[in-house]
């Protein structure tokens, strides 16, 4: 769907994302910073909660998708953020890491430029999962350049996700290294983002957690 009607499926990703960000706490008066902000689906969706947003992406043409970018953007990388430490109530970030070769990286600069206090929440896809290939998928699971080779092949083009290039292989199981290794907040829930939840237990078996969890969450409170 993010590809066939990209309109429906982000605007419908922004309002999951506000409301399973309100789980922890009122937007209201807070200023959010989404770290791969995109072409602004997001915007509306935060501002209608009353949270002062700013989006922040490295690629200006993501930006200018809907038209003008949205006021308050700034181009800039992920794993470099240009703000000062804690400048921001909650630091966000949906299905970005797999896109970045230093995910970690940008989990540190999150969590830098989060207030004490204050919310960090980073979603991914997951490699290993039915949809770690995006476009390319399920072809991935032969090799993430096969994958890519053989959609420039069909389609005449490269793919927008195009793997060692705009597309890495993060697992679920870096990301609960990640969590359990950093030290600037408390782990709050590392969840299988759109499981329900009686699935949840599949995170906690490191095989089967790769190919079944889809996308991983990780919600961390900073000290």
């Amino acid at each position: 769907m993010e590809q066939s009607d990209p309109d429906h499926f982000y605007r419908m990703l922004a309002a999951d994302s506000v409301a399973q960000l309100s789980r922890y706490g009122d937007l209201d008066g807070r200023h959010v910073l989404d770290v791969g902000g995109g072409p602004g689906y997001f915007a509306s969706a935060f501002r209608a909660a009353g949270a002062r947003y700013t989006p922040l992406d490295s690629d200006l043409g993501e930006l200018s998708g809907l038209g003008d970018p949205e006021p308050g953007t700034v181009i800039g990388s992920g794993m470099s953020l240009p703000f000062r430490d804690g400048a921001f109530d909650v630091t966000y970030s949906s299905n970005v890491l797999e896109h970045v070769p230093d995910p970690w990286s940008m989990a540190d600069e999150m969590m830098r430029v989060t207030r004490s206090g204050g919310l960090v929440f980073l979603s991914y896809t997951l490699w290993f999962g039915p949809w770690g290939g995006h476009e390319t998928a399920p072809w991935h699971y032969l090799g993430g350049y096969h994958a890519a080779d053989r959609y420039a092949r069909k389609h005449g083009k490269r793919p927008k996700n195009d793997f060692g290039t705009s597309l890495f292989p993060v697992t679920a199981g870096a990301g609960l290294r990640w969590a359990r290794r950093q030290t600037a907040g408390d782990v709050l829930e590392t969840i299988p983002r759109y499981h329900p939840w009686w699935a949840w237990w599949t995170l906690r078996v490191p095989v089967l957690r790769e190919v079944t969890t889809w996308n991983l969450a990780i919600v961390v409170r900073k000290h």
